[in-house]
């Protein structure tokens, strides 16, 4: 099912990426690779993020400043919404890939969240979801 997204005006946006909360983190340490890929990518895709990914992001605050600046840099992506069928999916690939590739909760929420909305997910850690031929997994630099 993809989903066509639309600002507040109802202009269609553009293909949508699902970025990992590794590369974000990356972008807040000021990695320079990681702000490049963004830019590159914010030119001819829209970014987003997992709830999940938004969650990991905000409770890495130390305190309201903090909270402040991570609030603001999350709004530059659209945040996926965990919603029932994401659940039932993120289930289903936890039955299938825990006991054998370790999958873990997160990482089974954000997968599914990427499978669900059929769009494109680029992490930094493929080992963590190489195993999930649904997912559209994108390179990294």
């Amino acid at each position: 099912m993809c989903v066509v997204y639309a600002n507040a005006s109802g202009v269609p946006l553009k293909m949508l990426l699902i970025v990992d909360t590794d590369i974000l983190i990356d972008a807040g340490r000021s990695v320079q690779e990681a702000i490049d890929f963004l830019q590159q990518n914010e030119q001819r895709t829209t970014l987003a993020a997992s709830a999940i990914t938004q969650m990991e992001l905000l409770i890495g605050a130390r305190n309201k400043r903090e909270l402040r600046v991570i609030e603001k840099f999350v709004a530059r992506f659209v945040v996926m919404k965990v919603n029932e069928v994401v659940s039932d999916t993120a289930v289903d690939l936890l039955r299938q890939y825990r006991l054998s590739h370790g999958l873990a909760i997160a990482d089974a929420v954000i997968a599914a969240t990427a499978i669900v909305a059929d769009e494109p997910f680029v992490t930094k850690n493929r080992r963590d979801y190489q195993f999930i031929p649904e997912l559209k997994l994108q390179s990294y630099p």
